[in-house]
C-alpha cells in the first residue's frame, strides 16, 4: 500500500456471481459476410427472455481474410437501448477460450440515438494474440447488468435475438479491424466510422478526455510544475520510517535516453531522523475510471552506500479513507520492494486493488497479484479501470485482473512515492541513496486503451512535441 503502513496486509479475493437468464424471441434476419470483409461475427444468447438478470451476448469471431489479424486491433460493437437515461451497465466475461483477461468491454452513448442509445464494445489486449485466416476465437461468454441490479429489458435491443441460442451470423453487431468497419450494420446513423469521428490515429476508440505530462521541468520548484497541477510532498506523516521526513528538494528532473525523467530520491543513514523520502501527487483528485499508464524506472540497487534496505518504489491512484472500514475507499497500487519487506525476502512486484481497511487494528478487503522477480529498469506500467475489471499490465502482458467488488466509488489522484517500510533490511549507519524515475504519466478518462495504443498516444504527443495537456474535468 501507498500511503498507509502495510504489515499483516490482508488479501482477500471477493468474486461476483454469475447470473443466467432464460426465454425466446422471433428471429431477425441475418446477413453473410463476404471474404472481403476480414471478419466475421456469430452471436448467441443465452438469456434469451424479454427481460432479464442480465444480457449475455455471446461471440465468436472469425477471420475471413487472407492475412493474420492482431486481434488488439479488433472491436466489436453490441447495440442496445437504455431502460432509463440514468441508468449505469457493467459488463464481465464470463468464460473466454483466449481467456478473460485478454478481452475488454466498456460501454458507449451513441451520438444519434435512433433504435438504439447505448452500445457494449469489446475489444482484446494484446495478451489475446492472433487470429490466422480461417481461424475463430472460440467462445467469448460475456454478459452485462445494470449496476443497480434492476431487471433489463431486452425486446427493444437492437442487437438482441432471443431466438438465437446457437451460434449465427449476426449483422446487427458491427466489427472494426484496424479502425475500419469490415462487419455488420449500426444502428441508423452511427457507423462506428462515421467521418464525423476524430482520424487522430493515436487517439483511442471512443475518445477520452487526456491527462499527459512528459515532466519536462526544471526543479521541484519549477511553477510550470505546481501550475500543471502537481504537489511536492513536505508534510510529515506515513508511510514509512517514524520520524522520517518527506523533503522536496530530492525530487529531481534529470535526462535518460533523450527525455527529460522525474528523479525520486530516498535516502537513510539508518535512523529515523536521518530518512528522507519523496512522493509526488496530483493536487486534484478527479481520476476515476480509464486508462493510467507510465514509464518506471525501478531500482535493485543503491545509487550510493550498503544495500539491503525495505525499500517502496510505486505508482498508484488513491482516495482518502473518511472512517475505518468506509466502503467508498479506493487504491490502485503497482509496488516494488527490491530487498523485500512485509515478510517477503527478496525482490517482489505487487499490483494491488483496494476495498476499504483498518489501520487499527489493522484488517483490509483488498486483491492482490504479485511476481517474485527482479523487475530492475524501465518498464511499462498500465491500469485500466472500466465498469466491470481493474486490469493490470506490466510491459505489455498482463499481470493481473481484480474483480468488479474493488471498482472506485470516488474519484482519486495519481502518486508516485518511494519510502522505507523500516530500516530491519539495513543496520549500517553508513549513508545510503535510491533512485526511482518516472518518464511519463498518462490518464485517458472512461477510456480503456491496450498497452499499445498506450505507446501509439505517447508517441504521438512527443512526435507533436506536446509536453502536457489536462483535459480532464474536475469532478
Amino acid at each position: 500500500m501507498s500511503n498507509r503502513p502495510s504489515a499483516g496486509r490482508a488479501r482477500l479475493a471477493l468474486a461476483l456471481a454469475v447470473l443466467l437468464g432464460g426465454g425466446a424471441l422471433t428471429a431477425l434476419p441475418a446477413r453473410a459476410a463476404t471474404a472481403a470483409d476480414g471478419l466475421a461475427v456469430q452471436y448467441r444468447t443465452s438469456a434469451s427472455g424479454a427481460t432479464a438478470d442480465q444480457t449475455e451476448p455471446w461471440f465468436k469471431v472469425r477471420n475471413t481474410g487472407s492475412s493474420t489479424v492482431q486481434l488488439s486491433q479488433v472491436k466489436i460493437r453490441y447495440y442496445f437501448k437504455a431502460d432509463s437515461p440514468t441508468a449505469s451497465y457493467r459488463f464481465a466475461c464470463s468464460w473466454a477460450v483466449r481467456g478473460c483477461a485478454a478481452v475488454t468491454g466498456t460501454f458507449g452513448t451513441l451520438s444519434k440515438p435512433t433504435t438504439a442509445d447505448r452500445y457494449l464494445e469489446i475489444g482484446f489486449t494484446a495478451a489475446a494474440g492472433t487470429l490466422a485466416p480461417g481461424a475463430d476465437t472460440g467462445d467469448l461468454q460475456l454478459r452485462f447488468y445494470r449496476s443497480d441490479w434492476q431487471t433489463l429489458r431486452q425486446s427493444d435491443d437492437y442487437s438482441f435475438n432471443g431466438a438465437q441460442t446457437s451460434y449465427a451470423s449476426w449483422d446487427r453487431v458491427t466489427a472494426r479491424l484496424a479502425g475500419a468497419t469490415v462487419w455488420g450494420t449500426a444502428p441508423e446513423g452511427n457507423d462506428p466510422t462515421d467521418p464525423t469521428d476524430p482520424t487522430d490515429p493515436t487517439d483511442p476508440p471512443g475518445g477520452g478526455q487526456t491527462l499527459f505530462d512528459d515532466f519536462d521541468y526544471g526543479s521541484h520548484s519549477d511553477p510550470a510544475l505546481s501550475a500543471h497541477g502537481w504537489s511536492v510532498r513536505a508534510n510529515s506523516g506515513g508511510p514509512g520510517v517514524p520520524g522520517a521526513t518527506w523533503d522536496p528538494s530530492k525530487v529531481t528532473f534529470v535526462s535518460s535516453g533523450g527525455n527529460s525523467v522525474m528523479n525520486l530520491e530516498t535516502s537513510t543513514a539508518g535512523t529515523g531522523a536521518s530518512t528522507t523520502q519523496t512522493e509526488v501527487l496530483t493536487k486534484s483528485t478527479k481520476f476515476r475510471n480509464g486508462t493510467y499508464a507510465a514509464r518506471v524506472r525501478f531500482s535493485d540497487a543503491p545509487k550510493s552506500g550498503p544495500d539491503g534496505d525495505h525499500l517502496v518504489q510505486t505508482f498508484f491512484t488513491i482516495n482518502d479513507l473518511k472512517a475505518p472500514m468506509a466502503d467508498d475507499y479506493a487504491e490502485y497500487d503497482f509496488e516494488y520492494l527490491p530487498n523485500g519487506g512485509w515478510g517477503e525476502p527478496s525482490n517482489i512486484l505487487y499490483t494491488t486493488s483496494w476495498e476499504t481497511y483498518d489501520p487499527d487494528p489493522w484488517q483490509a478487503v483488498n486483491q492482490h497479484s504479485e511476481q517474485r522477480s527482479s523487475y530492475a529498469g524501465w518498464h511499462d506500467l498500465v491500469v485500466t479501470i472500466d465498469d466491470s475489471a481493474i486490469t493490470y499490465y506490466v510491459d505489455g502482458q498482463v499481470f493481473g485482473t481484480h474483480d468488479a467488488r474493488y471498482l472506485p466509488e470516488r474519484p482519486m489522484s495519481i502518486n508516485f512515492n518511494q519510502w522505507l517500510i523500516d530500516l530491519n533490511g539495513q543496520t549500517s549507519t553508513t549513508p545510503r541513496a535510491y533512485d526511482q524515475q518516472v518518464d511519463y504519466v498518462l490518464h485517458v478518462k472512461d477510456q480503456v486503451l491496450t498497452p499499445a495504443e498506450v505507446a501509439a498516444k505517447v508517441a504521438g504527443y512527443r512526435a507533436a512535441g506536446t509536453g502536457f495537456v489536462d483535459e480532464v474535468p474536475a469532478s
